[in-house]
């Protein structure tokens, strides 16, 4: 049997049944800013196909925020890469993203 509370998120399991309260209650904040931050990259991608760093300057996050949701949201299928590398600020190449095709579009 896990330890870890039942109740599953897209994100992973919030806490642990053993956590402390406090512990309990980060968990369920950072959920409510990893949803909006997700919704604040899909909306910069609405925009068209970008790299991490332009998807942050369009959304306005850090490259840390929107790097730590990539993986998330191309595990849902709402964004994938297109195959393409273009060249971030720092001058290191970086995987091109954009939305995925829905039903309708």
């Amino acid at each position: 049997m896990s330890d870890y509370w039942p109740e599953m998120t897209d994100y992973g399991p919030l806490f642990r049944k053993a956590d402390p309260p406090t512990s309990k209650a980060a968990a369920v904040a950072v959920a409510d800013f990893v949803g909006t931050h997700e919704a604040q990259i899909l909306d910069a991608l609405q925009l068209g196909p970008a790299h991490r760093d332009l998807i942050a300057a369009r959304a306005g996050m850090t490259r840390d925020e929107v790097w730590r949701r990539l993986a998330a949201l191309e595990r849902r299928r709402l964004i994938r890469k297109t195959g393409r590398q273009a060249r971030g600020d720092s001058g290191h190449s970086q995987a091109v993203y954009e939305l995925e095709a829905t039903d309708g579009r």
